[in-house]
């Protein structure tokens, strides 16, 4: 059995002090007997917030995005091995706002991944369909390039996590339909199979987009969705936490 994976990606929010009383709160909160993976990841400002107040806790953090370069002449960037060292557990890769808004391909979004691997963090590539795309019956192919590109053939080089996010149903309170969710899922999940054999099983498959404390439970329970990359919703420690319980009741 995979243990769901529920991420909190807060994109660009909160500041320092928010995040500290962000992160003490979600800390009372906890239930440390629910089989739930929760994850954080705070704006880069925030990472050493991170690693003081969730150490000794369950909860891990993670980075929004990082460069798959060691070190370099990459001014305004971060590298793995720089995330790495602050303890975090996790990176988002490919993340469709930084595909669409900054421009990065589906290769260069592999070496992210590569580059994780390489400093002991875990990737969560992000892939998903824009709307025009689903409408052109385009939403497989698109999904299967980007998996591809990202993850070649062979083995996987340690853990990884998939967020199946629909690039029309992030941020828009239109989420996609369960079915959709659910169908994707179980791609994604035969691809892996038949491209890595039996460690494909262990991936874990998210869904993100729209979630929220409504209709979590709606995606959560679906057979072969194993949690949730939360934005909006994320930013109230209250409501991440409704969708947490969602994910294991």
């Amino acid at each position: 059995m995979r243990t769901p994976l529920l991420a909190a990606n807060w994109k660009m929010h909160h500041t320092v002090g928010e995040a500290e009383r962000y992160l003490r709160h979600l800390v009372e909160l906890l239930d440390p007997t629910l089989n739930l993976e929760i994850v954080v990841f705070p704006a880069f400002t925030s990472l050493h917030v991170a690693a003081r107040i969730l150490e000794g806790s369950p909860v891990k953090f993670g980075a929004q995005n990082a460069h798959p370069e060691k070190k370099g002449a990459f001014t305004g960037e971060v590298s793995m091995a720089q995330v790495a060292d602050l303890g975090a557990s996790y990176v988002i890769c490919g993340h469709s706002e930084r595909r669409k808004l900054f421009g990065e391909t589906d290769e260069f979004v592999g070496a992210k991944v590569q580059a994780a691997w390489s400093f002991g963090l875990v990737p969560i590539l992000c892939v998903g369909e824009t709307l025009e795309e689903r409408k052109g019956g385009q939403a497989w192919p698109v999904v299967e390039r980007q998996l591809a590109s990202a993850l070649p053939q062979g083995t996987l080089g340690g853990p990884l996590a998939i967020a199946y996010e629909p690039v029309w149903a992030i941020g828009t309170g239109f989420p996609a339909h369960p079915g959709d969710a659910q169908d994707m899922a179980v791609r994604i999940r035969r691809w892996l199979l038949s491209r890595f054999g039996p460690v494909g099983e262990e991936v874990r498959i998210q869904y993100g987009g729209s979630v929220t404390p409504e209709n979590a439970r709606d995606f959560l329970t679906l057979p072969d969705v194993d949690g949730a990359l939360v934005g909006g919703a994320s930013l109230d420690p209250d409501k991440f936490w409704a969708i947490a319980q969602a994910a294991v009741s």
